[in-house]
C-alpha cells in the first residue's frame, strides 16, 4: 500500500517577485537572444520590468562577482546567469566553464538565494545559436522558467 506523500513544489508565478539577470558581454549577438528570452519570460509570468534588472559584466568569469554584490544587497528573490562560452584551443575553457559555475553554486549556498545557470558551454558557435533560439530552444528562457520556479518554492518553503 503506497501512501499519500504531499510534494511541494514551485510555481511560475512572477508577480511581486524580484529578480536579476547577470549577463555577460563576451559573444554578445547570442547572448543577446538568451537575455531577450529570459526577459520575454520573466515578463509572460507576471514580472514586473520594474522588478527585472539586468547587470553586464565582460564575461563569464564575473559573472559570479556581480552574484556575490547582487546577492548580498537581499534585493532580489533570484538570480539568473546568462553567459556564452565557447571551446577554443587551450584549456581556457575548463578554467572559465568551471569558475563561472562554482561561483554561482557557492553564491546560491552562502546567501541560499536561487542562482539558475543560463550559461552555455559549447564546443561550436553553431552549438550556441542553437541554445539560443534554434532548435535547441532558448536555454535564457528555460533558466528564468527555473528561477521563478525556484523563488516560488523559496517562499512557500520559508513561509
Amino acid at each position: 500500500m503506497t501512501l499519500p506523500i504531499p510534494q511541494l513544489r514551485g510555481s511560475y508565478e512572477g508577480e511581486g517577485r524580484r529578480f536579476a539577470i547577470v549577463a555577460a558581454s563576451f559573444n554578445q549577438r547570442i547572448v543577446a537572444q538568451l537575455l531577450e528570452g529570459a526577459i520575454e519570460c520573466l515578463a509572460g509570468h507576471g514580472v514586473a520590468p520594474a522588478d527585472i534588472q539586468v547587470v553586464r559584466v565582460p564575461g563569464a568569469w564575473e559573472i559570479p562577482q556581480a552574484l556575490e554584490e547582487l546577492a548580498a544587497g537581499g534585493k532580489v528573490d533570484a538570480l539568473i546567469t546568462i553567459g556564452v562560452v565557447i571551446r577554443g584551443a587551450t584549456p581556457h575553457f575548463e578554467y572559465i566553464c568551471a569558475e563561472c559555475s562554482h561561483g554561482a553554486g557557492r553564491v546560491a549556498s552562502k546567501y541560499r538565494i536561487p542562482v539558475a545557470f543560463g550559461v552555455l558551454t559549447c564546443d561550436t558557435t553553431q552549438q550556441a545559436e542553437e541554445r539560443a533560439g534554434g532548435k535547441g530552444g532558448n536555454k535564457g528562457t528555460d533558466a528564468a522558467l527555473a528561477a521563478l520556479e525556484m523563488a516560488s518554492l523559496f517562499g512557500k518553503l520559508r513561509s
